[in-house]
Parts: structure tokens; sequence; C-alpha cells
């Protein structure tokens, strides 16, 4: 009796540490492009930013044969994009932009086009810096280009919001 009551307290507490890991992973302004009939693949974009230095190195959708996590770049005058084998570094506290022709994620071997003004879901997989892995679902919105999402935050003000 007492071994199963450490094993499942040993279990609790690696289930809470990967929750709370998840926890210090923030993902903002999550969007897919939405794609045409025959249309294989697409790119994901969002805004991560982690409080502790972490990695992200997965990614994984239902609507998607292949996910990866890829870097566009220009070498010698030539776009080149190719996948980040050993994942994405996430410097503490440093918002890390994957957009348009930069890091992102690919999602390839579509199963269906991605309809403008849907959301897919998307499981991203993290690694902190004692190599204890976690995931964040997202329910990411596909449409055209990047929603503007930005709201207004607490203290931004333009000087006409002042009545004088």
């Amino acid at each position: 009796m007492q071994f199963s009551k450490h094993f499942i307290a040993a279990a609790l507490t690696t289930v809470c540490a990967a929750t709370a890991f998840a926890q210090n992973v923030t993902v903002t302004d999550a969007w897919a492009r939405a794609t045409v009939q025959g249309q294989k693949a697409t790119g994901a974009f969002m805004t991560i930013t982690a409080k502790d230095n972490a990695k992200l190195v997965g990614v994984s959708s239902p609507v998607a044969g292949v996910a990866e996590i890829h870097e566009m770049k220009v070498e010698k005058d030539v776009m080149k994009m190719a996948a980040l084998p050993n994942g994405l570094e996430l410097p503490a506290g440093k918002a890390v932009n994957l957009k348009p022709g930069g890091y992102h994620v690919m999602l390839m071997d579509l199963k269906a086009p991605l309809v403008k003004d849907t959301t897919v879901p998307v499981t991203l997989t993290f690694q902190d810096a004692k190599g204890v892995k976690s995931n964040i679902e997202l329910k990411v919105q596909v449409g055209m280009q990047a929603p503007m999402m930005q709201q207004p935050k607490a203290g931004d003000h333009q000087h006409g919001d002042h009545k004088h």
C-alpha cells in the first residue's frame, strides 16, 4: 500500500511541474494563413514569451500530417527555409516572434483547406532548461493576415484621450 501512495504522489508532482512550466510560457497573437483547395502547406505565426530559458521543441496539429518549426532567411540573395531540428531558443523574458519571413510553424500535408475565420488546434511542445517537456494547446485563428489583436494596455494612451 505504501508503494502506491508514494507512486501516486510522485506522479502528481510530475504533472504539477509540467503544468507549472507551461504557465511560464505565454503565447499571443496566434494565427495561421488560410489556404485554397489543393494547397498542402501553410504557416502559423505567434509571439512566444518564456519567463525562464526554454525551447520550442515540437509542434503538432490534427489538420496536418506534418508540423515543424521552421526558419526563413536570406543567404547570398536566396530565400531559404529549413526546419530547426534542435528547436527554437526562447530566452528568458524575451518575446520571440514567429512571423512571415522569419521563424514560423509550418503545417504540411494538410488534410483539408484551412478556411478563413475558423480556428485550428495546434499543440506546442516546450522544454525547460532541466529538460522537462510540457505542452500548450492552442486554438489558432485562420486568416489572410495577422489579426488585429493588439488591445491598448493599461497606461497606454493618446494625447487626444485627455479632456483639458
